[in-house]
């Protein structure tokens, strides 16, 4: 799966910032529906890995200019609600950048 969101950040590192804090904020709130397992930054690249209802999900989430490129595989089950997925994760994202930039 893949998708680019844009952003509106002044430079990848202030949205690099606001991405941390809001993985940092979002933990607490995921509580048995899913973790998030692997975390690494590497520049203004995310390496992760999270367990959603007992599926692993893998991927990417390369910060640049004026856009958070995400690049995830899912497994076999949830790649059919490939669709849904995406618009759930922009329209959490929208919600996560409304005000912030």
């Amino acid at each position: 799966m893949h998708i680019d969101i844009p952003h509106k950040f002044p430079s990848t590192e202030d949205a690099v910032k606001h991405v941390k804090t809001a993985l940092n904020e979002a933990r607490p709130q995921l509580g048995d529906k899913a973790a998030i397992k692997k975390e690494e930054w590497d520049g203004n690249t995310l390496n992760f890995e999270a367990d959603i209802q007992g599926q692993n999900i893998s991927g990417t989430l390369v910060v640049r200019d004026k856009v958070f490129d995400i690049n995830a595989k899912l497994p076999l089950m949830m790649s059919m609600f490939e669709g849904r997925i995406e618009k759930a994760i922009k329209a959490q994202t929208a919600q996560m950048l409304a005000g912030q930039q």
